[in-house]
């Protein structure tokens, strides 16, 4: 094992799992027992919080991200991947058994998409690999899911975070289904909650109340801003001092996978820049839109391009 240890601090730190995405499009996505064709396959580097951290560097924020990779193809590739787009690599965990996160996906015609995760070293993250100088002057912490065990190590930085860092969570289908009494001590220091309307009525095991009172129920937690992602429909989000629902931009879908990771970039970024929940909202959307729109990370817009949007 070898890790990075330079004492250097960025604006924004991912913790989340590291992978090669294998995308197939597809005729259709198959069901049970059906069949279906491949028309054509690409190799890109991704995971959830990599994909967040990619879009924040783009858009000029000091990027890093606490992940593990095996000495493997994929493994380059993914550092490669982070490198060029301009994330620093300090709190990179190398690992010299194992291999690397894969997740093979398949996307159909109208860019809806299956995944099927192999997570590799991702799941072998210890407390003890992370270098708590680099995280303590990081403004934002941004929490997304792992498959299995390295939950634990994200549960034990908690208290070597600042006081004054502000912690993001993306807990994705993989972690809701843990049940909130699992996911307590995380989201109890959880400023900002960015989830799916899916995800939010699992967490809160409610199919019936609205949107608003179950985003209402989390604010009496303790949470400080609850942003749902709501699709092609738009997002509502809701804190102690504003409520706001802002519609979607319509676009050509090309590929959905990463469209959550990259609203986070771009609601993320306008957090930093203190704008208030309806521009950070609209921002985020726009950021999606530009990146359902293809495939890779050449897809996510830059600073330049975000201002001559806004």
């Amino acid at each position: 094992m070898e890790i990075f240890d330079n004492d250097l601090n960025v604006e924004v730190i991912g913790f989340g799992a590291l992978n090669v995405d294998k995308l197939f499009s597809v005729d259709s996505i198959a069901c049970h027992d059906e069949e279906s064709f491949i028309t054509s396959e690409t190799e890109i580097p991704g995971g959830s919080a990599a994909n967040t951290i990619i879009g924040l560097a783009r858009l000029g924020c000091s990027t890093s991200i606490i992940g593990k990779i095996a000495e493997d193809k994929e493994g380059d590739l993914i550092e490669y991947n982070l490198a060029v787009n301009g994330v620093y690599s300090n709190n990179l965990i190398y690992s010299d058994e194992g291999h690397s996160g894969k997740c093979l996906g398949f996307v159909d015609k109208s860019g809806e998409r299956s995944l099927y995760i192999s997570p590799g070293v991702n799941d072998d993250i210890q407390i003890g690999e992370i270098n708590p100088l680099n995280i303590m002057g990081c403004k934002i912490m941004h929490y997304t899911s792992f498959v299995g065990d390295s939950f634990k190590a994200q549960v034990e930085l908690l208290p070597k975070l600042s006081d004054e860092s502000i912690l993001s969570f993306d807990p994705g289908m993989l972690y809701v289904e843990k049940g909130f009494d699992d996911l307590k001590v995380i989201l109890k220091r959880t400023n900002i909650l960015l989830i799916n309307e899916n995800e939010l009525r699992i967490l809160c095991n409610d199919k019936d109340s609205s949107i608003k009172e179950l985003a209402i129920g989390l604010l009496d937690f303790g949470i400080d801003n609850v942003v749902v992602k709501q699709g092609s429909k738009g997002t509502f989000a809701i804190n102690k001092s504003e409520e706001c629902f802002v519609e979607a931009f319509e676009v050509e879908v090309v590929d959905t996978t990463g469209a959550g990771d990259s609203f986070n970039s771009g609601f993320l970024y306008s957090y930093l820049n203190g704008y208030n929940l309806t521009k950070s909202c609209k921002i985020g959307n726009w950021v999606a839109s530009r990146a359902i729109g293809g495939f890779g990370m050449e897809k996510f817009p830059t600073l330049k391009e975000l201002k001559e949007f806004y």
